[in-house]
């Protein structure tokens, strides 16, 4: 999947140009060049996007000065190294003025051409990753698959086994909050681990948010003037991340219409720009996430059945929190480290037992993404070194208490009758046993004030109990 560098060459000696681009083809660049018409010269660079550009400063009808005035002005990404026959020092002031990084002076050799080409294309390259790692840096939180239970080492089995066939498109099945991303991403890595892409670009799409026509032309872009508003053309997201993974988060929402289109750039490896003619070839790795049941959609109409097998010849199912609860005291202690540092709280440093233990007995209906949320929030709003049950939301709390109490057997009365009292002291020393003696969480159990349970065990003269 490595990216060819691009390279555009202008000069009105076809002689000149035709040398060169045979040299850097051998090179392994891609190149196009220009000898005759040059008042097109700005609008090749904005549809092709080349890395580094060779142009001569004297032209018919022009020259490269005007040229990369224009380039400039149109914020045009482009490294300009210009030719030129004027080896003085004014000239090359002037050029370096205007936002060349380079000029060669003619004659030249084949050599010095190839030797400045590779030194440019390297700082671009550099730069780019440069600026890759940043986001990276930004978005790192949270981008490794925390857990030991049997679902995730198996979830990550199977990933290991995906990236290393290099597949081109994979679905990412999860209820919402699962971390259907945060796979994606894990695949991507996994993919380009120990490649020349292990900085290949990661871009995410969230096909929900978009509305259909703005969702197309970012996908595919469009070509200067095939709409109303497109004033110059625009690469789609299909050609920035080339070379990289596109993520189409919430496949299951995409109109059927756009979903054909998207079929046909699965199949035939290429994008075609709105409004464009030519077929631009493409290689990337799509990940398509969705929590909906896409057989349910297909039957209904909503999903084409052809894309549907399509994506679905390689999918991964995330399984939900309920069912990999063996990873909640990991996945809680690795948020509250992430978030003591975020948010610069020394105070909270681990979590008591019995907070587990209601962690793990709840069902968690918002999954990793819910659980994250309720980590974070105590990290903000509480001062203690500890979390005990009391910092829980309520909810979780009375959901936990709901379904611990379904799960019980409903109490039948003896026919020889039962002591109130003794039976009283049983539950309230069955609550403190439960919750390893922490009375205000053995009162929410009873569904009593903590100033009821502490009468109660007066009253029955449970102190010398406890």
């Amino acid at each position: 999947m490595n990216k060819k560098a691009k390279i555009y060459l202008v000069d009105d000696d076809a002689l000149i140009v035709s040398m060169l681009s045979r040299a850097l083809k051998n090179e392994g660049y891609e190149v196009r060049s220009e000898s005759e018409k040059f008042s097109s010269i700005c609008d090749t660079i904005a549809s092709w996007s080349p890395d580094v550009m060779f142009l001569d400063l004297k032209l018919p009808g022009t020259n490269g000065m005007d040229i990369l005035k224009k380039i400039k002005a149109g914020n045009l990404s482009v490294q300009v190294i210009m030719l030129t026959s004027d080896d003085s020092l004014e000239t090359a002031v002037n050029c370096m003025k205007l936002g060349a990084v380079d000029y060669v002076t003619k004659p030249f050799n084949i050599d010095e051409i190839k030797i400045v080409a590779a030194n440019i294309i390297e700082k671009v390259s550099l730069k780019s990753e440069v600026k890759y790692l940043r986001k990276m840096y930004s978005t790192l939180f949270d981008k490794e698959l925390i857990g030991r239970s049997e679902p995730l080492l198996k979830l990550k089995s199977t990933i290991e086994k995906i990236a290393s066939s290099r597949v081109s498109s994979v679905l990412v099945i999860g209820e919402s909050g699962t971390g259907k991303e945060l796979v994606a991403r894990y695949l991507h890595r996994a993919i380009n681990e120990g490649t020349d892409m292990a900085y290949a670009p990661f871009i995410a799409v969230n096909c929900s948010a978009l509305p259909e026509t703005l969702l197309e032309s970012e996908l595919f872009g469009y070509e200067k003037g095939s709409f109303t508003d497109a004033k110059s053309d625009k690469k789609g997201i299909f050609e920035i991340a080339n070379g990289g993974t596109i993520l189409l988060d919430e496949i299951g929402e995409m109109k059927l219409d756009l979903q054909s289109k998207f079929l046909r750039v699965l199949e035939e490896r290429s994008v075609r720009r709105i409004g464009g003619h030519v077929e631009l070839p493409i290689e990337v790795v799509v990940i398509a996430t969705t929590n909906r049941d896409l057989n349910e959609a297909v039957e209904k109409g909503d999903f084409r059945k052809d894309l549907f097998y399509r994506l679905n010849t390689f999918f991964l199912r995330v399984p939900a929190l309920r069912d990999r609860k063996e990873d909640i005291p990991l996945l809680s202690n690795h948020f509250l480290s992430q978030f003591a540092v975020r948010y610069n709280n020394k105070t909270i440093k681990d979590i008591a037992p019995e907070t587990e233990t209601l962690m793990r007995e709840y069902s968690w209906p918002g999954n990793v993404r819910e659980l994250k949320n309720v980590i974070e929030r105590i990290v903000v709003l509480e001062n203690t070194e500890m979390i005990l049950p009391e910092h829980l939301p309520k909810e979780l709390l009375k959901q936990t208490v709901a379904e611990g109490r379904q799960s019980e057997k409903k109490f039948v009365l003896p026919e020889e009758g039962i002591s109130l009292d003794e039976l009283e002291k049983d539950l309230i020393l069955q609550a403190l046993n439960k919750t390893k003696y922490n009375k205000t969480l053995a009162a929410k159990l009873l569904n009593i004030s903590y100033d009821s349970l502490r009468y109660q065990i007066k009253k029955l003269n449970l102190e010398d109990d406890l």
